[in-house]
């Protein structure tokens, strides 16, 4: 299992190039990556995106590209020799027309337009694609380890809270015929009250039990939860991105938590419905961060 929260950095040089890449990611519902590259590398977007979409499932996910070159582009200069010997004419006769001092060097004639021209090697983009996409396995690489780190330390979290609520879900099952006794007996003396001397239908009573017994049962409710911690204990040792899975299974896990809470109506079982919640909503805090 893996978080979807984590960094990686991948450096290499290749043909005289020094190639970073970082890889960031946080929180979010669906894949959401974004390319950062140096305008001129334009190109990278494409392949980033798709290498990165074949290692990550779900997060927002940031890729920094830097790339220095250190003489990886050679630079040509091009001299055109028959515009600067037109330039030397043209100036010699302007000289001559207006009987100026004769100072033209080879400087002055380099500054002229055109004269010098240089010109870089076209970049091989194929090739740089490849290299960068390999400094990019490194870095996802080590963002994968930080992921799976933190997604262990989750699963231990997780476990930990599941078997707090196995507890809370068994003190609910044993109050449950508790609080049918309770009320049988809050119903009797009642009724004894009402009637005076006169003795209570016991069969009266024991219907009126049995229908709030039906009425405030949550046995369903209990044995769903329990199913529910064991789906969400398997997914926990599943290596496929469960993120999403779990996130639904919280959301009902809630549900029957809810039900509880309507059906009970005693404060002892309602203090056991928060204690309940509260855990499931710590899992689910955590499960937000599950790739």
């Amino acid at each position: 299992m893996k978080s979807m929260t984590g960094y990686g950095r991948g450096r290499a040089s290749a043909d005289g190039r020094d190639i970073v890449v970082e890889v960031r990611a946080v929180n979010h519902r669906y894949l959401d990556v974004s390319v950062k590259a140096p305008r001129s590398y334009g190109f990278l977007e494409e392949a980033l995106k798709k290498q990165a979409s074949a290692r990550m499932n779900r997060g927002k996910v940031d890729i920094l590209v830097s790339v220095n070159e250190t003489g990886a582009r050679q630079t040509t200069v091009a001299l055109d020799l028959a515009l600067a010997r037109q330039y030397l004419d043209a100036l010699n006769e302007l000289r001559d027309a207006l009987h100026l001092h004769d100072d033209v060097s080879v400087m002055n004639l380099a500054r002229l337009p055109d004269v010098l021209t240089s010109e870089r090697a076209e970049v091989d983009a194929e090739e740089l694609t490849k290299a960068v996409c390999a400094v990019f396995d490194q870095a996802a690489d080590v963002f994968d380890a930080m992921r799976e780190h933190e997604g262990s330390r989750m699963a231990a979290d997780i476990t930990g809270r599941m078997q707090a609520i196995r507890a809370l879900v068994g003190q609910v099952e044993v109050r449950s015929p508790e609080r049918v006794e309770a009320y049988r007996a809050r119903l009797q003396k009642r009724m004894q009250e009402i009637l005076g001397d006169n003795t209570a239908d016991p069969q009266r009573i024991l219907t009126e039990a049995a229908i709030f017994a039906d009425k405030t049962a949550v046995d369903e409710e209990t044995v769903r939860l329990r199913s529910h911690l064991d789906q969400l204990e398997q997914m926990l040792a599943d290596a496929q991105p469960v993120g999403r899975k779990m996130d639904f299974l919280v959301q009902e896990m809630n549900r029957e938590a809810n039900t509880i809470g309507s059906k009970a109506n005693d404060t002892q079982t309602a203090r056991l419905v928060i204690d309940l919640k509260a855990e499931i909503e710590k899992i689910r805090e955590q499960v937000q961060n599950i790739e």
